[in-house]
């Protein structure tokens, strides 16, 4: 058993599948989250984990309120969506609830976080595998993959390889010293799979099945790579692949793109977007610091990102209910990207 406490800030699906295989794994696991229904069934009988198909309840430490906890722990997992950072985390760093907090979302919510917990109390995380809500009380693990982990200043201390243990209780992981790369591709990973994905309705592997699906793909994960080297980044490998192996500007790249797409879709294929599961819930996405996050960069740095300007505008659309998630989108995007 890792001697480490750990409290998981939202139980969403990455949250609570997060903290079911960690517990008995760790010295102390508590679950934080507002949802009372989902509290209760994760308490009693427990969550029903679906972990790759096989089935299991594991009852969890959860609350819906900070107050119910007194000591300090070590980290605070925060895997809650963007909309909800500020109202969540003020409360615990108010009262000194966790000695480091570990950035675990989408989108580029990581400044924001450093913003409301201070920057020498963050470590920067991503995660490369996949996992749907199926209701209260019933999460499912999709897809296999890693964290991975970094201290922002890239320099790995004590407290990041004791996250790294205990994580390793859950999934593999990964600690690297260039955070901002892996950071950006994994919102191309979003940017590209997750997004489309939320606007057509279907699962990643589905999104490239689909010939003008993997061609708007491409196009998105184009824009959202030259944003990246235009601010300088080295991009780090992400579901298996080198960003720049989905890169496409010509026929001679296809083949190495299709070849990428399938050892990345090994890896994530069976993917539901969480923006999807968002607009099935009738909630908020994360489309703003997602594509949105492109966009604002690229705009910031002179490169043009239509697609994911158009991704943006076509999710808050059915965020409105005024439209619909369906294919139809693609022919549009695929026009776009010309």
């Amino acid at each position: 058993m890792i001697d480490a406490s750990i409290l998981v800030i939202g139980a969403g699906a990455i949250g609570g599948v997060t903290a079911a295989k960690m517990e008995g794994g760790v010295r102390r696991v508590s679950v934080l989250d507002a949802n009372e229904e989902h509290v209760g069934r994760m308490r009693d009988p427990g969550l029903l984990l679906d972990e790759l198909g096989e089935e299991r309840h594991v009852q969890l430490d959860a609350h819906t309120d900070p107050s119910d906890f007194e000591d300090p722990f070590d980290f605070a997992l925060v895997t809650l969506k963007a909309p909800h950072l500020e109202a969540a985390l003020g409360p615990l760093v108010e009262r000194g609830l966790a000695r480091a907090f570990v950035s675990l979302g989408n989108g580029l919510v990581q400044d924001r976080i450093a913003a409301i917990v201070g920057s020498e109390n963050l470590v920067v995380g991503t995660v490369e595998w996949g996992a749907t809500n199926l209701g209260a009380g019933h999460l499912a693990q999709t897809t296999n993959g890693p964290f991975v982990i970094a201290e922002p200043d890239g320099d790995t201390k004590q407290r990041t390889r004791l996250l790294a243990r205990a994580l390793g209780t859950a999934t593999d992981v990964r600690i690297t010293e260039n955070i901002s790369g892996q950071v950006w591709s994994k919102l191309l990973v979003n940017s590209a799979f997750s997004g489309l994905g939320a606007i057509s309705g279907l699962l990643y592997r589905e999104v490239v099945a689909d010939p003008a699906g993997k061609e708007s793909a491409l196009a998105v994960w184009r824009e959202g790579y030259d944003v990246g080297v235009a601010q300088e980044i080295t991009l780090d490998e992400v579901l298996g692949v080198a960003a720049e192996s989905l890169v496409v500007r010509g026929p001679e790249d296809r083949q190495r793109a299709d070849e990428a797409l399938e050892v990345a879709m090994g890896y994530a294929g069976a993917t539901k977007a969480s923006m999807l599961q968002d607009l099935e819930r009738g909630a908020k996405t994360e489309v703003d610091v997602i594509n949105g996050g492109v966009v604002e960069r690229g705009s910031e740095y002179g490169v043009e990102t239509p697609l994911n300007e158009r991704v943006v505008q076509l999710m808050h659309s059915m965020e409105r209910g005024e439209r619909r998630p369906g294919k139809d989108v693609f022919e549009e995007l695929r026009a776009l990207a010309g």
